[in-house]
């Protein structure tokens, strides 16, 4: 019997990694592809593994998830992206978690997988909220970015992970970067915040820090430290393109 879950997932030129998305759901009841406008095989690959495959023009990220949502109907949601994979070990989490009923969120560990393989066991891990019930939760469309669903009730902290695979070279996470820290700063700026010159200069070698040593990313390797100068760089590229904004504000203003 098939668990009453629908998989909500938004796509847009996938097909590297999506096959291995769709496969580990296949126990979920609904399968909910939006898709933007894919010039490869992500539609067919979606409807090859059962997927209902819905066509929207870009709305961002945090309404096209939105419409995403808009288009399940079972009582609870789950949100990965075309390059993710659930674990047996997450969809067993989610049969409790649905057969208790206590809680009406589950905040998940990801696995990065990064040139080739996960980090050290020992690494910490980011957590994203990625289960929930369906009518408890929305996505704040002005955030351009980071979106992540805010849900009504008790939220479930869990140490099972799924797989990301969206790290898999430092090309794509460059160019993720960049284009998620122009998004970032946009929001910053639209929201009327200043940048601020000690962070602009402190805020690579603090979040270097933070990576490398708190985050024990320094026992993955090389690996680890190459990871740690990417994020401390996304973190310092948010910072100079919301200075950059004000900066041809004032030149607007002239």
């Amino acid at each position: 019997m098939k668990l009453p879950v629908s998989v909500f997932i938004i796509t847009l030129n996938e097909e590297l990694h999506l096959e291995k998305t769709l496969k580990s759901v296949q126990n979920c009841f609904e399968i909910i592809v939006v898709d933007s406008g894919s010039s490869d095989n992500t539609c067919s690959i979606a409807k090859k593994y059962g997927a209902k495959v819905f066509h929207k023009e870009w709305l961002g990220y945090a309404k096209q998830k939105q419409f995403a949502l808009s288009c399940c109907t079972q009582n609870w949601a789950l949100n990965l992206d075309g390059d993710e994979e659930i674990t047996p070990e997450f969809l067993t989490r989610m049969k409790t978690v649905i057969s208790e009923d206590i809680y009406t969120s589950v905040r998940f560990k990801r696995n990065d997988i990064f040139i080739g393989k996960s980090l050290s066991k020992w690494s910490k891990k980011p957590n994203n909220l990625r289960f929930y019930k369906r009518e408890l939760a929305h996505f704040d469309d002005s955030r351009l970015v980071h979106e992540s669903a805010y849900v009504k009730g008790k939220e479930l902290y869990v140490s099972e992970s799924f797989k990301h695979y969206g790290y898999g070279t430092i090309s794509c996470l460059n160019e993720k970067n960049n284009t998620y820290s122009t998004l970032k700063a946009k929001e910053k700026f639209t929201k009327n915040k200043a940048y601020s010159t000690p962070k602009l200069i402190l805020v690579f070698p603090l979040f270097f820090c933070k990576e490398y040593f708190l985050h024990r990313k320094f026992l993955s390797g090389m690996r680890g430290f190459i990871l740690s100068v990417l994020k401390a760089h996304y973190a310092f590229l948010k910072e100079a393109k919301l200075y950059e904004y004000h900066e041809h504000e004032k030149l607007q203003k002239k």
